[in-house]
């Protein structure tokens, strides 16, 4: 059995899984200043790791909604027509929210630039 050290239990606790998309997100318990190198390292790695998984839960909600689309297309139902057209509105808000979440570090080498260049 592997054991969990004290510095992975607290990378562990910098994200938090975020039922509606997913996928874990940011939740330092600390400010990013007040991390040292080691910690940001890690915390970077982490958010790489799970970033990397970002287009895949993309394209699932991508093809959730083409289900969505197609059940819409046959459906004579006025209610649920308008019970799919919600569901593919949030879904597309879901697909968002991802797309702003996988641009983050990008933006943060942006700002490190900005920083130090």
């Amino acid at each position: 059995m592997i054991q969990v050290s004290a510095y992975d239990a607290w990378l562990e606790a910098q994200f938090a899984l975020d039922d509606r998309l997913g996928i874990p997100l940011p939740r330092f318990g600390v400010p990013w200043e007040e991390m040292n190198a080691l910690e940001r390292a890690g915390v970077v790695e982490r958010w790489e790791l799970i970033r990397g998984r970002i287009p895949d839960a993309i394209m699932a909600r991508e093809a959730e909604i083409r289900r969505l689309l197609a059940e819409l297309f046959e459906e004579e139902d006025f209610v649920r027509c308008c019970s799919l057209n919600d569901e593919i509105a949030e879904t597309a808000s879901v697909i968002h929210d991802l797309q702003i979440w996988y641009r983050t570090q990008q933006d943060l080498e942006e700002e490190n630039i900005k920083r130090h260049g």
